[in-house]
């Protein structure tokens, strides 16, 4: 059984959880031209990446021999792989070949991210918010969509890979779930201080940005 670890390695990932606090900060007095609509598109966008995340770990699990039992059904997955996976110890299994494409996909993925960011928001604000909440959701999702597939974590004490650029950041699940949880709350209460924003709001805004 694994024991507590609060910090994530290398050292400088512990700071991903000032994210929150400082989008708080520094959108706190200031609203956010997001409607809920958007929100909710955005967070079905996300939910959908995030279980095409959980698939292609899972894929690349059975490729390299981490996944037991997957030869069979969902259910000889779960009761074969939730307790002998070691997320952790799966990069020293993988081979260089699928590594490095990995690392690629990662990086696919934040493109992925950002250019939703950058289509969906009328400004510099409203795209970090709109990137920190499909972020966040994806994450959450990620995790959901291994749990519910292949019972993978089976603890939020579990470590993972979070993530490989520019070297594997190393953590307990608990962490980033807590920080893309905490991001949710920062960006809905700073867009329900603002008020609800209609599309009326949104023509209005993007009429307004300068030209060129």
């Amino acid at each position: 059984m694994q024991h507590f670890q609060a910090l994530a390695q290398p050292w400088w990932v512990n700071l991903l959880a000032l994210i929150p606090f400082i989008a708080w900060a520094v959108w706190g007095g200031k609203r956010l031209v997001v409607s809920g609509r958007q929100l909710i598109l955005l967070a079905v966008f996300a939910s959908a990446f995030g279980f095409v995340e959980s698939a292609v770990v899972i894929y690349l699990r059975a490729a390299t021999g981490l996944l037991l039992g997957y030869r069979g059904t969902l259910s000889d997955v779960r009761q074969s792989s939730a307790d002998s996976y070691k997320q952790e110890e799966s990069l020293s299994e993988f081979p260089e070949s699928l590594l490095n494409i990995e690392v690629l996909r990662e990086a696919a993925t934040m493109v992925m991210l950002t250019t939703v960011a950058l289509l969906a928001g009328i400004g510099i604000r409203e795209r970090c918010a709109i990137f920190l909440w499909t972020f966040a959701v994806w994450d959450i999702t990620y995790y959901a969509g291994l749990w519910v597939t292949v019972r993978w974590p089976s603890s939020l004490k579990d470590l993972d890979v979070l993530f490989l650029i520019p070297v594997p950041w190393v953590s307990q699940v608990w962490f980033p779930i807590l920080i893309s949880v905490l991001t949710l709350v920062a960006v809905l209460a700073v867009w329900k201080r603002g008020g609800p924003v209609g599309v009326g709001t949104l023509d209005s805004a993007r009429d307004d940005r300068p030209s060129g």
